[in-house]
This record gives C-alpha cells, sequence and structure tokens, in this order.
C-alpha cells in the first residue's frame, strides 16, 4: 500500500511544482526597463512598469512599437498598459503572480482528476449498483456536463462579486461534493453527489484563464495557459490514481476521500495567496492610450499615505497590507447585469473565433476523457488481453506521456508571434501564434485510426497507448493557442466568452460520450473512433488553415457587425484591448 499511496501523493504534486519551478525561473522573462519610474515604500520597494501600446483599429492588431521610457519585453511595448497604481494586478510581483496561477492551476488538476478517476470503476460500479455499463459511464457523463454548464452561473458570480468570493465558495461545494461521493450507498446518491462536486468546481474551467488574462501581460499569456494547460490535462491521470488505490486492496471510496483532502489543503492555500484581481484600469496621467476604460468599483482603499510620481504628478496609492487582500468580500459591480450576462454569452457562439475553441475542446475532451478512458479498460480487461481490473487505469499513462512530451514547447507560440512581430515594425496580429500548430495538424486524427483499429482487430496494447500519445500530444498544442489567439483576436466581455465556451465545450464532450458505448457494439471501433471521430476531428483541424489565411479579415469582418458593437459595450476589464 505504501508504494501505490506514495506515487499518488507525487502524481498529484507534480502540476503543482512543474508549474511553480517553470515560472518561478522567470521573474520577470525579457523584460527591459525604460526611464526610472516611481519606487516607493507603498509599492512594496518595487518600481511600477510603464507602456504606451495600443491596439489598432482591428480588434487582435496592436501596436507594440516602444517609446521613450517604455518598459519592453522581446524588444516590444507592454499591453496592456498597466495603471499608475500597485494595486494593478499587472503590477504585482513575480511571486505574487506565480502563486496564484499555482492555485488555479492545481485546482484545475484536482477538479479534472476527480471528474475522470472513476472511469476505471464502471465495471465495479456496474456490479455493485447492478446497472448496466452505459449507465455506470453515466455517472462521468452527467458529472462532465455539470462541470460545464455549472460556469453559466458561477462565471457571472465573480464578475458581479468577485474572483475571490467565488473561487472559495466553489472549493467548498466541490469539498462538500466529494465528501459526499464517500458516503453514498445508492447509484442515484451517487449521481447527485458528483454532480454537486463538479458543478462545483465547474468555475476552475473559467477562473484560470480569467485570472492569466487579469495579471499577465499580453507577451506573457501563451505560455502562462500553457502551464495552466498542463495542469489541466494531467488530470486526465486521474484513472491512474483510482487504480493505484484499487490495487491496494481499497474500496473506491477511498478515491473521493483523497481528493477530499487534497481539496481541502487547496482551501486554505487559495484562502491565503488568492487576492481578489477583479481591477478597473483608469487611463494613466499624460497617456493617450485609446483603451477602452471604466470606473474603479467595489474595492478596499489601502489606508496609508498616498505617494505621488515625481515626473507626472500623479497620486499612486499605496499597496494593500497582507490582511486587506484576504478580504472576501466588498466588491460588487453594480452594472454588471446578472441575467442580461447569461443571456449575451450566447451570443459568442456566433463568434468564428470563439466557435473554433469550443468545437476544439470539446472534440479533444470527449475523446481524451471520455472515449479512451470508457473504452481502454473495458478491451483491456476482456480477451484476449485478459488485464486485471487494478491495470485498467494505466491508459492515463499513455496521456500523460503525451502532454509530457509536448510541454517543451509551451513558449514557442510567444517566441513565434514576438519574432514576427519584429519583422513586421512592432505590429502584432493575432494569427501570428498560429504557425506552431501546423506540425501537428494531422498528427491526432492519424492517433484516431491507430487506436479505433487497435481496438477494432485486438492489436497489442501498445497499439492503443500509442494512439492517445499521438492525440493528446496534438491536444496539447489546440488547447493552449486556440484558447490564446481567441483572446487575443476579439474585443470582448472575457467572462462572457468564457461562459460560452464552457457550455458548448462540455456539450460537445457530452454528446460524444453518452451512448458511446452502444454505438461502438452496434457499429464497430474502427467505424465509429476511426472513421466517424477521425474525420470530425480532421475537420476542426484544418480550420487551422482558414484562420492562418483569413484570420484578420474575419477580425475585421466581425469588428464592424452589431454583435461586436453588443460585445464591445458589455466589456468592462481590459483584455487585450
Amino acid at each position: 500500500m505504501a508504494l501505490p499511496a506514495l506515487a499518488t501523493i507525487l502524481c498529484l504534486f507534480s502540476p503543482l511544482l512543474l508549474t511553480a519551478i517553470a515560472s518561478a525561473r522567470e521573474k520577470r522573462p525579457n523584460l527591459t526597463m525604460g526611464t526610472p519610474g516611481p519606487v516607493t515604500a507603498h509599492s512594496g520597494g518595487r518600481r511600477l512598469v510603464h507602456s504606451h501600446a495600443k491596439e489598432c483599429d482591428i480588434p487582435g492588431t496592436v501596436d507594440l512599437s516602444v517609446r521613450e521610457g517604455d518598459d519592453t519585453a522581446y524588444g516590444q511595448a507592454l499591453y496592456p498598459v498597466p495603471a499608475e497604481d500597485p494595486n494593478d494586478p499587472l503590477q504585482w510581483s513575480p511571486i505574487r503572480k506565480t502563486l496564484i496561477l499555482v492555485v488555479c492551476s492545481l485546482y484545475s488538476f484536482l477538479s479534472n482528476s476527480a471528474l475522470l478517476g472513476p472511469s476505471v470503476y464502471i465495471g465495479i460500479f456496474a456490479a455493485e449498483f447492478n446497472t448496466s455499463f452505459t449507465d455506470a459511464s453515466n455517472l462521468i457523463s452527467y458529472a462532465n456536463l455539470a462541470f460545464g454548464f455549472g460556469s453559466l452561473l458561477l462565471v457571472p458570480s465573480y464578475h458581479k462579486f468577485g474572483r475571490r468570493p467565488v473561487m472559495l465558495g466553489s472549493l467548498i461545494l466541490y469539498c462538500g461534493g466529494l465528501l459526499a461521493c464517500s458516503q453514498v450507498q445508492t447509484y442515484s446518491g451517487l449521481m447527485a453527489a458528483r454532480v454537486v462536486h463538479c458543478f462545483g468546481a465547474s468555475v476552475c474551467e473559467a477562473l484560470p484563464v480569467q485570472l492569466v488574462n487579469d495579471i499577465f501581460f499580453l507577451h506573457e499569456r501563451g505560455k502562462r495557459l500553457g502551464y495552466y494547460t498542463v495542469c489541466l490535462c494531467f488530470g486526465a491521470t486521474g484513472p491512474l490514481f483510482a487504480g493505484y488505490m484499487l490495487n491496494g486492496g481499497h474500496s473506491w471510496r477511498l478515491f473521493f476521500w483523497v481528493e477530499f483532502a487534497f481539496g481541502a489543503a487547496l482551501f486554505i492555500l487559495a484562502f491565503l495567496v488568492v487576492e481578489e484581481t477583479l481591477y478597473h484600469r483608469k487611463p494613466p496621467v499624460g497617456s493617450s492610450s485609446p483603451e477602452r476604460q471604466s470606473l474603479e468599483g467595489g474595492e478596499e482603499k489601502p489606508t496609508a499615505v498616498e505617494s505621488t510620481t515625481p515626473e507626472t504628478g500623479a497620486v499612486i496609492p499605496p499597496r494593500k497590507t497582507f490582511v486587506q487582500s484576504l478580504k472576501f468580500w466588498g466588491v460588487y459591480e453594480k452594472d454588471a447585469d446578472f441575467l442580461l450576462m447569461i443571456a449575451r454569452s450566447f451570443t459568442y457562439f456566433l463568434v468564428p473565433h470563439v466557435l473554433w475553441v469550443i468545437t476544439t475542446y470539446g472534440i479533444y475532451i470527449g475523446l481524451g476523457a471520455l472515449t479512451f478512458n470508457y473504452i481502454f479498460p473495458l478491451k483491456i480487461t476482456a480477451p484476449p488481453y485478459n488485464w486485471s481490473q487494478l491495470d485498467s487505469g494505466l491508459i492515463a499513462v499513455a496521456s500523460f506521456l503525451g502532454y509530457l512530451l509536448a510541454i517543451p514547447f509551451t513558449p514557442s507560440s510567444d517566441q513565434l508571434a514576438a519574432r514576427l512581430t519584429r519583422k513586421n515594425k512592432g505590429i502584432r496580429e493575432a494569427e501570428m501564434r498560429l504557425g506552431v500548430m501546423l506540425p501537428v495538424m494531422l498528427l491526432a486524427p492519424a492517433g484516431l485510426i491507430v487506436f479505433g483499429f487497435a481496438a477494432e482487430r485486438d492489436l497489442h496494447w501498445v497499439a492503443y497507448f500509442a494512439g492517445v500519445v499521438m492525440c493528446n500530444f496534438c491536444s496539447y498544442f489546440y488547447f493552449t493557442f486556440t484558447l490564446a489567439y481567441a483572446i487575443d483576436s476579439y474585443t470582448s466581455n472575457i467572462s462572457e466568452m468564457l461562459i460560452a465556451m464552457n457550455l458548448g465545450k462540455q456539450a460537445i464532450s457530452f454528446g460524444m460520450g453518452l451512448d458511446l458505448l452502444d454505438w461502438v457494439t452496434r457499429h464497430g471501433y474502427a467505424v465509429m473512433i476511426a472513421g466517424v471521430f477521425g474525420a470530425i476531428l480532421l475537420a476542426n483541424n484544418l480550420a487551422l488553415l482558414v484562420f492562418m489565411l483569413y484570420g484578420k479579415r474575419i477580425r475585421a469582418f466581425m469588428s464592424t457587425t452589431w454583435l461586436a458593437r453588443v460585445h464591445r459595450e458589455s466589456v468592462r476589464e481590459v483584455a487585450t484591448h
């Protein structure tokens, strides 16, 4: 028991260590300071950064030309333009930003592992609750649906009441649902508890993206979204942990106890380090930046003496103290219409860039989280393989390897975009990051062909692993860079866009997983996985060429539509605009 437990704990903490090490190694990567700015005791002794970058007429096209006094990264001005305020999340220390990124990434890892881990128990659930394999698999499918649709309520909530209280509240709901899962005695009770903990954790599908957008500059976002994606993808190793616990001779209930323990520890960590990031940026004094700004709302004012910049005479408020940063109430956005935000989020399905992210996430989650985890345990425990039920979760090793091999390419889109921006005389186009996806465009469909024919013809188990590695290696690129591209390319209310993304992707993945076992029984593994799913994935991946060639034209057209006007009027946070 000791070895499996140790391995489980190490695997659970690996995303945390990976994110912390990778992010902490670069306190402020490639940042070149301009004319020295104000350094005051109230800003923690840190110099505030400055920039005059601005968005051009077409959303997604940004002028990063450097002016005198600008701080730069990759030789380009920083964007968005930070406020002359140490409480602006863009001005926070790298350590503070890294801790927030670690917490939200670990939350995504834990919630995804809790969602997918019980997939190795489908056979056990069917026997214990006297149900069919299809009904037992619905404990994952319907939980997956709640995982997406919870954002319909939780995302507008953090927009109206603040990121911090909603994150802490969602962690309480998540832990309560897990605790219930460990205690229930009926199928319906387990289904209800699964829906509760996945509904609570659904905010972690949107909040990390929102926080990255709140606290990091444009040139940092691709890499930071990559770190978050690593942890999200490693959540697919949940079945491996569940298998370890079975191997130790324990009930399936232990898995939920372990997830609950880590969730409770994460709540304590989040309470201490995740400061409220909702901040309405005012135009800097003397700045001609045309960015859309809005009034400051609902945040506590630090109680200390203010200081003044010697260059402009602008008043610099003091940095909040640690105790003040622990406050989880006081934010209330009066102008944020809760119900209108929910209704308006559905209009983002009409935005091509957002729709591409939705189909990308939905298809890859449907494949990696559901299709592979449903089919492999049932195939590998039957003849001619006859593996033990205890080893049926080892397909998670292939998922882990696929994502692990892709991690070194995390900074590639930021680096490519920076290089192309320099060649374009400081003008950055949103499509400049997409070129890194070309080499893997056909890899995932090929992986589905391998997996489908391995299941159809009972090929060696290595073929299953090879197909999963190929598919998940490709999915890491598409997860990370399509999301960064959508955020870059369209003037949007990020909260509303994330609602649409989460609803759409979970609905698609739910549709791909629902009655999947009946489909493959009726039509065969090769037809459904290599044929139908492979064709759908190929069409989605080939959309890359459309956006690389015509993405700017699409952005220009969309910016003139009534839809874009509606979305621009709803913008309150400064994103990439």
